[in-house]
């Protein structure tokens, strides 16, 4: 009894595989299934669960996912694109002209060419270091501008002169293009015309801080 040989039974080992990247479907009619060896409830030749009609629903995410809060640059992102969408073509190019006709009003009302170095506003790198930052003179150089008077201008900040015209075209064909549908010749500005204008500034605002001569006359 306890010498008896004991032979395996027949399990999913057995019993035939499928084979790697074959797709098992399971036929429409009933009477095509057991002819293809399909058993019982889903199950595909071997006990292998075969795929329902149509394939397997896609994965949805969890609905119980919790709530995000959004933060405020997303809300102002929002209400900046729907503003836009709904404002007409005109509505940027006359805040444009708005903000450049505040800095102009600001620079002829505050007489900056006259008013005292510390007078408020003032630079603060200015007021605490007594260096020229990159953008000190401009204002006086916008005021001269203003009154026509380009040497006066240049003296306070030359490189503000210089792309003074090239900023005024690029407005101007951007604010006719928005609002009117004006097609103006596209002036057409390299990165290494930017890059090298950049380097043309920084050195500028080392220069003019040097206390030898001549680089004391760009002192402003």
């Amino acid at each position: 009894m306890y010498r008896e040989r004991v032979t395996s039974v027949p399990g999913p080992v057995d019993q035939p595989q499928p084979t790697p990247g074959a797709v098992h479907t399971v036929p429409a009619d009933p009477a095509d299934r057991g002819a293809a060896g399909v058993g019982p409830a889903g199950l595909g030749p071997g006990g292998w669960p075969t795929p329902p009609p149509g394939g397997y629903p896609a994965h949805e995410s969890d609905r119980f996912e919790p709530y995000r809060r959004e933060v405020p640059a997303d809300v102002l992102t929002r209400f900046v694109l729907r503003l836009h969408a709904r404002s007409p073509r005109w509505a940027a190019p006359l805040a444009a002209v708005g903000c450049v006709g505040l800095g102009m009003a600001y620079a002829l009302l505050s007489n900056p060419a006259h008013a005292d170095p510390d007078a408020a506003p003032t630079c603060l790198l200015k007021l605490t270091t007594g260096l020229d930052c990159p953008g000190c003179g401009g204002t006086r150089a916008l005021w001269y501008v203003l009154h026509g008077d380009l040497p006066a201008a240049a003296r306070h900040h030359f490189l503000f002169v210089f792309a003074l015209p090239f900023l005024a075209y690029l407005f101007v064909a951007w604010a006719g293009h928005q609002a009117f549908g004006w097609r103006l010749p596209e002036l057409r500005i390299s990165s290494k015309v930017i890059v090298g204008f950049l380097g043309v500034w920084l050195a500028f605002s080392v220069l003019r801080n040097l206390p030898w001569a001549p680089f004391t006359s760009l002192y402003v």
